[in-house]
């Protein structure tokens, strides 16, 4: 894998928030970006346009739509998974219907496309996954499901690491703190209790996760892998 050689990245979920700044940062670096959405097609359509990237809709929830749309676009050199979704709630009234919809996104989405990507995916290879701090720390009543979901992600890229070491093909997950995005802004209700959790008291920028992902797609980070790489701003410390 070469700093300069243009790769094929492709975004899985990558039209709002985090997956914007992906898409800006890898195209941005002159990579072959393709990013899929599934509800947002007019920020779809408009980061498509911003950045020269290609928009496909892809429903995460479908397995068998994910895994033809990830085949389609083989062989990749990295893969981001991001989507995802959040269902918080009392467990004994949250509705089980959203809860495994979010497993269904948030833990079989990944795992499918991760293994339908290696199919594919050349030596050197780069998967990584967008987690959460929650999957080490849940410090608030109503995060049950959504911590289990991102929990399972760790177990995922460890032993995806270890069947894909071979290969020379990393396997990575992401995990953020409190990121300023549409679904948690900055300027939010929770904002203040979340920032009195960290020692630097403010949201993550979506673009340093972006740069942190650039990093882990690098040659240099070749010898890091089935690691949870986490930044949060010492929420979870």
């Amino acid at each position: 894998m070469s700093d300069n050689a243009s790769r094929k990245i492709l975004v899985l979920g990558g039209s709002r928030g985090i997956g914007a700044a992906l898409v800006r940062r890898f195209a941005g670096a002159g990579d072959h970006v393709v990013f899929s959405y599934a509800g947002s097609a007019d920020a779809a359509a408009a980061l498509a346009a911003e950045t020269g990237a290609r928009a496909v809709r892809v429903d995460s929830a479908d397995r068998d739509a994910l895994v033809a749309a990830v085949a389609a676009e083989g062989p990749v050199d990295v893969l981001l998974v991001n989507a995802g979704t959040l269902a918080l709630g009392d467990p004994l009234t949250l509705d089980a219907d959203a809860v495994d919809h979010m497993i269904d996104v948030n833990v079989r989405a990944p795992y499918h496309a991760a293994v339908e990507a290696a199919r594919t995916m050349p030596g050197d290879g780069r998967i990584l996954v967008i987690g959460s701090t929650n999957g080490d720390r849940m410090p608030f009543a109503g995060g049950a499901a959504y911590a289990m979901t991102k929990s399972a992600i760790q177990g995922m890229v460890r032993g995806l690491a270890r069947d894909l070491g071979g290969r020379g093909i990393t396997v990575n997950a992401i995990q953020p703190g409190p990121t300023d995005t549409d679904m948690n802004p900055a300027s939010g209700p929770m904002a203040e209790t979340m920032h009195g959790f960290m020692a630097i008291k403010r949201h993550v920028h979506a673009s340093e996760i972006a740069d942190y992902a650039a990093f882990l797609a690098s040659p240099s980070a070749a010898m890091i892998t089935g690691s949870m790489q986490t930044i949060d701003g010492g929420f979870g410390a």
